[in-house]
């Protein structure tokens, strides 16, 4: 039994939690705001943003076995570089380090193929960012001989964010735009992928996290109609979809991922290789209701 020490407790992290937490004696994760935080049983919420961070912090970072980051870098950088850097140089126990970055950092391909040893590049602000955090924390991890692996997540659905969900709350949209596909990854398969990273270290992997199908995103809309038994949104092309400039820079990359070094070398078996999986299970389990008409 060891403690693990995790920046920024969205819904990936939680999932992780739920996978790992019987394993260890000593849970600590930050949220920007712990009063609005949901709780989680066997784990200390601690506050971190950008005015401070719970003075207890240090110590938690220094005395971790496992530590996991997933919150994104700003434009001043990598927050928890900024502020823990040297902190996490120190951690004199630390047998696992995980840092969440994104498929963005491969930039647009045209829908080809790219996996690990592609090389990366940083089409928009926000994959230039991820791109510049991935490097800072390789740095550190080499000047420090510090166990780092990278994780670059597709796009996350779960309980929490789903086209279900979409649809029911009437924010689904189903663009076309001829040729665009995306990978994705359920948040209990990203839970899986580091833990057997964790049981599996391989110092200053890369590893993509992403499902067995690069797939048009308006057929994952389709298909979650089909599942509640309402008629799927009408179509708009891309041109008339009136995105934020978050969307667009989604569809300005275009590409196909392999995960096959999640497979091979982490030998791990998604519990959801594809969306409809992963939509069957979520309505199972949260018995979504149809839209409303």
């Amino acid at each position: 039994m060891g403690s693990l020490v995790i920046f920024g407790f969205g819904q990936s992290a939680r999932a992780f939690v739920q996978r790992v937490g019987a394993n260890y004696s000593s849970i600590v994760a930050t949220v920007r705001d712990g009063a609005s935080a949901q709780p989680m049983r066997g784990v200390e919420i601690m506050d971190f943003n950008e005015t401070g961070f719970d003075p207890r912090l240090t110590q938690a970072v220094t005395d971790a076995e496992v530590i996991l980051c997933s919150v994104p870098p700003d434009a001043e950088g990598d927050p928890v570089l900024e502020w823990f850097g040297d902190t996490i140089q120190a951690a004199h126990r630390l047998k696992w380090l995980g840092y969440l970055s994104t498929i963005g950092v491969y930039g647009d391909h045209q829908g080809g193929w790219v996996d690990e040893t592609t090389p990366v590049r940083g089409d928009h602000e926000r994959s230039y960012r991820r791109l510049m955090a991935e490097q800072m924390w390789q740095a550190l991890s080499r000047d420090a001989n510090l166990p780092l692996h990278i994780f670059r997540l597709a796009g996350i659905y779960g309980p929490a964010q789903n086209a279900l969900l979409q649809l029911q709350r009437g924010t689904a949209k189903r663009v076309i735009k001829p040729g665009q596909v995306f990978n994705r990854i359920h948040v209990d398969d990203i839970a899986n992928i580091l833990a057997a990273s964790i049981m599996k270290p391989r110092p200053m992997a890369i590893y993509n996290v992403t499902d067995d199908c690069p797939c048009p995103p308006q057929d994952v809309v389709t298909f979650a109609a089909e599942l509640m038994g309402i008629a799927p949104p009408a179509e708009v092309p891309f041109e008339q979809a009136n995105f934020s400039q978050m969307a667009q820079s989604f569809y300005a990359q275009n590409k196909r991922v392999s995960n096959r070094l999640i497979h091979e070398e982490l030998g791990v078996k998604l519990l959801y290789p594809t969306y409809r999986e992963g939509l069957q299970a979520l309505q199972a389990a949260y018995r979504v209701p149809s839209a409303p008409k």
